[in-house]
């Protein structure tokens, strides 16, 4: 089972996206299950849930890992083929983002059309290294910072693009017989926050006495 994947076909995103088809793909990433097992879990009678299963195989995002005799009956053990999926913009080719249309380094939505197209460009990398049975080189750096003021902020990007630009004229080799482009994308924005979890409201009958409750 791959850590991630990227899912590029519009009809595999569609089924990913179905309410159902998505808590089966939850649960096969915790482990291979049975279209029976799964059943009890998500409340579904077992021909249903075979139903969602063979929608999910068709578009590689579940696969068999085995098969097992109960009674007379053999049944298939199904598994997520990755523990995590991320769609692609290639699912939306028609209105995907394109940072090339406008460029504003202080955007957030510039930002996010950057990201948009790293998913894209690095699944299609994925996809075509994993044909071609060969490793994909890559390279990422995540950290955070707290900066103490916005004038810190400006002074760090100031000196933050000095320095990559620096680097990028420093070993661009564009002349280079068998040299091969690679793009840097670096991005700096607040850290999201983890939501506090609600908790759930107690109920009428949660408030009332037991004895109440049994009556």
């Amino acid at each position: 089972m791959l850590d991630v994947t990227v899912i590029e076909d519009p009809e595999a995103a569609a089924v990913s996206l179905d309410p159902i088809r998505a808590r089966l793909l939850a649960e096969l990433a915790a482990g291979p299950a049975s279209a029976t097992m799964l059943a009890g879990k998500v409340g579904l009678p077992r021909q249903k849930v075979n139903y969602h299963l063979k929608a999910l195989e068709r578009h590689g995002l579940v696969e068999l890992a085995g098969e097992r005799r109960k009674g007379n009956v053999t049944e298939r053990l199904m598994q997520a083929t990755a523990a995590s999926y991320v769609i692609s913009p290639l699912a939306l080719a028609s209105v995907q983002p394109d940072p090339d249309r406008f460029r504003d380094q202080l955007s957030a939505r510039w930002l996010l059309a950057l990201g948009a197209r790293l998913v894209r460009d690095v699944g299609s990398l994925i996809t075509g290294a994993a044909k071609a049975r060969k490793r994909l080189a890559t390279y990422a750096l995540d950290g955070e910072v707290r900066f103490a003021s916005a004038a810190e902020r400006a002074a760090f990007i100031q000196e933050l693009t000095a320095g990559v630009s620096a680097l990028i004229r420093k070993y661009d080799a564009p002349d280079a017989e068998g040299g091969r482009d690679h793009r840097i994308v670096v991005a700096v924005h607040p850290t999201v926050k983890e939501q506090p979890t609600i908790k759930e409201q107690p109920t009428v009958e949660d408030q009332q006495p037991a004895q109440e409750i049994e009556q």
